[in-house]
């Protein structure tokens, strides 16, 4: 199973042709690079359930809410799709966007809603030895860097200490892991391997906030 030149060429075209005229002409390509799409997801969400736990998978539409944006082109010119993890205690989700020129995965925790935020900022004020580990950890690095991505304040969050000496983690708002795809690498044959090697490295990041998570700070449940 692999994503298809064909497919990847007519998210090109749509690029330069980002109109209702000409993906109304084209629809049928469409169709058939959709079709290439959910085939791919289908094949990582099998692989992903050998080795995790999947409660559902979205994948998201190519149409545009354009209502309040001052770019009005009404497509998505790439394929994206999430995977959620099942239950209270599996926290974390899987991401794929298949975009020329600027694909990439993800995983992690995107916008934690307040509390979620507030939990994971106290286990860092706390100890962050755990999450230190994790950014040093040799597979994780290989796949992802050595950083967390995603939002972060400008200073120390309200009721913490500015001078913490893991202020950088403390300031983040998202906790996330990203791996960026080539063209040629989304078109090779081992694409899909790869996505799930990624996907696999993500585990003890996601074992780690699942604990923090569905815990307090004594380390009792509280679910």
């Amino acid at each position: 199973m692999q994503f298809q030149k064909s497919s990847l060429q007519y998210l090109k075209d749509l690029q330069n042709n980002n109109n209702r005229d000409w993906f109304s002409e084209t629809k049928p390509t469409f169709k058939k690079a959709q079709d290439n799409a959910k085939e791919l997801y289908a094949t990582i969400r099998e692989g992903l359930e050998k080795h995790d736990e999947i409660d559902r998978f979205k994948l998201f539409r190519i149409y545009r809410d354009v209502r309040f944006s001052k770019d009005k082109t009404p497509y998505q010119p790439h394929f994206a799709g999430s995977f959620s993890r099942l239950g209270k205690e599996l926290r974390g989700g899987y991401y794929l966007r298949i975009r020329p020129g600027e694909s990439f995965l993800a995983g992690g925790f995107w916008e934690p809603n307040k509390d979620d935020l507030l939990r994971i900022r106290k286990e860092i004020e706390q100890d962050a030895s755990e999450f230190r580990e994790i950014l040093e950890d040799k597979t994780f690095r290989k796949y992802f860097g050595d950083k967390f991505e995603g939002a972060e304040l400008k200073s120390a969050p309200r009721g913490f200490d500015k001078e913490h000496k893991d202020i950088d983690l403390l300031r983040r708002k998202g906790f996330i892991a990203i791996r960026k795809f080539t063209d040629a690498e989304v078109l090779s044959s081992n694409f899909l391997e790869e996505v799930d090697k990624s996907y696999k490295a993500l585990r003890p990041f996601f074992n780690l906030f699942s604990d923090i998570l569905t815990t307090n700070l004594n380390g009792e449940s509280i679910i």
